[in-house]
């Protein structure tokens, strides 16, 4: 059974475990004769472990993701770090709704599409690489930042920012300008322990625990997830739209 590993992971899924591999058999060979063989097996077994995780670390499985289009899917498979409102300016260019997301080491480390919607902008800005899992490593880290419209009701402006870690060194993206990405669709990865965060649009001031107002006066927000939540890409709704009724929005409108 062929091991799905990622394409994104090139050239590390190759070089790395063929370095193991080699060092590996340079252990099983050149070492037997002056170690003791409890040494060189517990050698072995650690190169062997560490090669398990490498292969582990680029995994990318197949995931059948919800069609609902009220639902914003997790960019990154990880656990939630923390939510704020914020000001976007880059993008969104006013409130918004940040959700956090640090990646370990042992996570899929795939970044796929919140949801069918088409790339407006990408941009790469370079920067530190303090730890991700605390929230200010988004705004002073090396980070890719995508800005999206989504194709379905309401055509909100969202913001998935890839984010480097300590250990992290390389920002993947295969995302481009213009094109339409279908909900859950892979679009990237980030190498080595990360970072992700989602923005979406809501009314400033608008909240209450977890419903928001979304700009667009015919919905709300509802927040399905809360900080430790672990979630995984694709797969795990954070946001779902809910249609208000026509006496309200025209209330709120």
């Amino acid at each position: 059974m062929r091991i799905p590993l990622t394409k994104y992971g090139l050239p590390q899924v190759v070089v790395f475990p063929a370095v193991l591999i080699v060092a590996m058999i340079v252990v099983a060979l050149g070492t037997i004769a002056f170690l003791p063989v409890w040494a060189v097996i517990l050698i072995e077994l650690v190169l062997a472990a560490i090669l398990v995780w490498v292969l582990m670390f680029f995994r990318d499985p197949e995931r059948r993701c919800p069609s609902d289009v009220n639902l914003l899917l997790a960019p990154a498979d990880g656990r939630i770090t923390d939510m704020e409102q914020v000001q976007e300016e880059d993008f969104i260019k006013g409130p918004a709704l940040r959700i956090g997301i640090f990646l370990s080491i042992f996570n899929v480390h795939i970044n796929r599409s919140p949801c069918n919607a088409k790339v407006q902008s990408i941009v790469y800005k370079q920067g530190k690489y303090i730890n991700a899992m605390n929230p200010e490593s988004g705004r002073v880290n090396e980070s890719n930042n995508l800005g999206l419209l989504r194709t379905d009701s309401p055509e909100d402006r969202l913001y998935v920012r890839q984010i480097s870690g300590a250990i992290a060194r390389r920002i993947v993206c295969t995302a481009a300008e213009g094109r339409e990405l279908t909900g859950g669709e892979r679009f990237g990865m980030i190498k080595f322990g990360s970072r992700t965060e989602l923005y979406v649009p809501i009314l400033s001031g608008a909240s209450a625990n977890t419903q928001y107002a979304s700009r667009n006066t015919q919905y709300e927000i509802k927040c399905l997830v809360k900080i430790g939540d672990k979630v995984v890409a694709g797969l795990t709704p954070l946001i779902e739209y809910v249609e208000r009724d026509a006496e309200n929005a025209e209330t709120k409108g």
